[in-house]
């Protein structure tokens, strides 16, 4: 793991002004999101039972809907459809397709998404993406709230086509479980830039400390403390702000206090990144929200899981600070590909939605490439 701690020396890493002078290839994860791993309990022989701290972001992760563009269930998943089907503009300047289903990542090194070529288009599946059309209707089926249950006030949704979904998704509270079974020591805190993190924390409340899900009613016995109070991180040139109720720590006081912050952090919880400056930093990797990543830390492992989350430094939506040395206070901005799928999870919303063990078949790969780069560190 020791080479995440130093520059890579990749033409296209981001080093915040620091010159390389490593020329070794950078440790990656498989950067296949088709790789899975087994659905029963991770183990380890010689894995040592580290705190695991996974930043959770909501809309198309765990949320399929979106407050702030009044997007619903329907509109959600059509939205989401743009941004993994692919194609290229022709010498003629006419779209062709390069895929006839949905694909996290490019079938080829000049595909774009149809997202990033046209921008967001309202009823993606019915007009321009029609072949997409019956991705849509089975993922939606996949969504529908258990028939014959009674719908809940925080838990489900009902979409514009009036049937009842899921809100949050049951792969999700999979995972809480699963982790619980496994016997980690973990927390969870909810990373967004939207406006949905008050309802999500209480949804979650109703669901982990009253056992009001109807499929997970055993969720209190994980004893999981709840959080219900929303934090925000703020960032400028001047540094990183990060507050909830009575704490306020910023990178004034030092990086590896921010690092200590969110390490201690317990049970459930959140916090509103600052999505303005992410704007103003066109969308990079800049001007993402912030994770402080310690790769000499054998104690605590923390995991990003984001849709946004690309291989791509200038479209990207978390910024990783990967401190230097043991102990160290000074840190480096990594490339992404250093860090996927050790460190960073890029959402497949389609496969989070299909299959109820994704998040922790997810989490059980970042484990086994975080502890495999530990033993190496170490040898």
């Amino acid at each position: 793991m020791a080479d995440l701690g130093e520059s890579s020396g990749r033409q296209d890493d981001i080093h915040d002004g620091t010159k390389s002078t490593n020329d070794s290839d950078p440790v990656c994860g498989t950067g296949d999101s088709n790789v899975t791993v087994s659905r029963g309990l991770w183990s380890s022989n010689h894995a040592q039972k580290r705190k695991l701290i996974l930043h959770v972001d909501l809309n198309n992760t765990i949320l399929v809907s979106d407050a702030a563009r009044d997007q619903g269930t329907v509109a959600a998943l059509d939205h989401f459809l743009t941004t993994v089907t692919w194609g290229r503009m022709s010498k003629h300047g006419k779209w062709e397709w390069l895929s006839d289903s949905p694909s996290l990542l490019p079938p080829c090194k000049d595909a774009v998404s149809y997202y990033s070529q046209f921008g967001a288009i309202p009823g993606f599946t019915s007009t321009a993406g029609r072949r997409f059309h019956g991705a849509l209707e089975e993922h939606l089926d996949l969504l529908r709230w258990p028939k014959g249950l009674k719908g809940d006030r925080e838990l489900s949704v009902k979409g514009e086509d009036g049937r009842l979904y899921h809100w949050i998704l049951p792969s999700f509270f999979q995972l809480l479980k699963d982790l619980a079974a496994e016997r980690w020591e973990f927390a969870i805190l909810f990373r967004t830039f939207g406006i949905d993190l008050p309802r999500v924390l209480r949804a979650l409340h109703r669901a982990v400390s009253e056992g009001a899900h109807p499929l997970f009613p055993d969720l209190p016995d994980l004893k999981l403390s709840m959080n219900t109070t929303p934090g925000r991180i703020r960032c400028s040139k001047r540094g990183v702000v990060v507050s909830r109720a009575e704490d306020c720590v910023s990178t004034q006081d030092g990086e590896r206090g921010l690092y200590q912050f969110f390490s201690s952090v317990q049970g459930v919880g959140g916090f509103q990144d600052h999505y303005d400056w992410w704007v103003t930093n066109a969308y990079s990797i800049r001007g993402g929200k912030p994770l402080w990543v310690d790769p000499f830390d054998h104690h605590v492992q923390h995991i990003f899981i984001d849709d946004n989350i690309r291989q791509n430094d200038k479209d990207t939506v978390v910024n990783p600070k990967v401190f230097l040395y043991p102990g160290g206070t000074e840190t480096r901005t990594a490339c992404i590909s250093e860090l996927y799928d050790i460190t960073l999870v890029q959402t497949d919303l389609l496969r989070a939605i299909s299959d109820t063990h994704y998040f922790t078949q997810r989490v059980h790969i970042c484990l086994e490439n975080y502890e495999r780069n530990l033993q190496q560190g170490a040898g």
